[in-house]
């Protein structure tokens, strides 16, 4: 089985030599007991940011801003609290922060809900999970373990397709129109699609807002990498392999080294 989400899996590597951090798997595996008991708990106010509790504001309150997030990390930018994925370049937007909880665009709070509540009860139940790219390259990971797990990152996949990219998710008739290069994709690479699913994609998923559709694009999005249509862009540093971690399908060129998907705002 192979399962996708978005949100952020990985810590920024400024992060992990601050707080002393070896793997981001080992992490995982000791939040919220002894020294990282707290962790999930976002900050209120600036001065309670720490290494043990990175993620602030926990409300919107006035005044608040990026800046104190950069104070209580010791950093004076945004960089050194973003993953080599996420710090843009070549065409792609620099991200939010991992830590930043406020706005349309944050990501902090899907990560915090997604590592608590999925990730690390799988990794502490003790089966057989792979977890990309820190245990392995994805094909050795599909020969060894029965789940493998992966970020995604549906946006970027929705160039992945020919022709042009969609005007806007949030149109149903834009999401018409993109659909036929979906169907005709998925019929050209041999891959079934059942019928209900069918007639959501060719209607524009017209009920509710776009995340069911943002959903379908991620999940064809990894059978490309699956059906080997695209590298899965394995990192090729330790850093990046063993704390950072990568988005599926991203070249590791798209991203400067020393410098994406998700925006940020105050």
């Amino acid at each position: 089985m192979f399962a996708g989400f978005d949100f952020p899996i990985g810590i920024p590597a400024h992060y992990a030599r601050c707080a002393e951090v070896p793997s981001f798997r080992t992490f995982l595996q000791e939040l919220g007991t002894g020294k990282w008991s707290e962790f999930f708990r976002v900050c209120d106010s600036p001065d309670e940011i720490s290494v043990y509790r990175p993620f602030f504001p926990n409300r919107s309150d006035a005044g608040v801003l990026r800046q104190n997030l950069f104070d209580g990390h010791g950093v004076t930018s945004m960089e050194p609290l973003l993953r080599r994925c996420e710090r843009g370049g070549n065409g792609q937007k620099q991200a939010c922060s991992l830590f930043w909880t406020l706005g349309g665009n944050q990501v902090g709070k899907a990560a915090l809900y997604g590592w608590k509540d999925v990730l690390i009860p799988a990794l502490r139940g003790g089966g057989p999970i792979g977890l990309w790219p820190f245990d392995g390259k994805l094909e050795s990971l599909f020969a060894e373990k029965r789940l493998v797990v992966a970020e995604t990152y549906p946006a970027e996949c929705y160039g992945w397709f020919p022709g042009e990219r969609i005007r806007s998710k949030a149109d149903p008739d834009s999401r018409r129109e993109f659909a036929k290069r979906l169907l005709d994709w998925a019929q050209a690479s041999g891959v079934d699609v059942e019928d209900s699913l069918r007639i959501e994609i060719r209607d524009g998923f017209i009920v509710g807002k776009d995340d069911a559709f943002d959903s379908v694009i991620g999940l064809f999005g990894m059978l490309q990498v699956v059906l080997g249509k695209r590298d899965a862009g394995e990192p090729d540093d330790i850093a990046t392999r063993d704390i950072e971690g990568w988005i599926l399908g991203r070249n590791c060129g798209a991203s400067r080294s020393t410098s994406s998907h998700r925006g940020i705002s105050d």
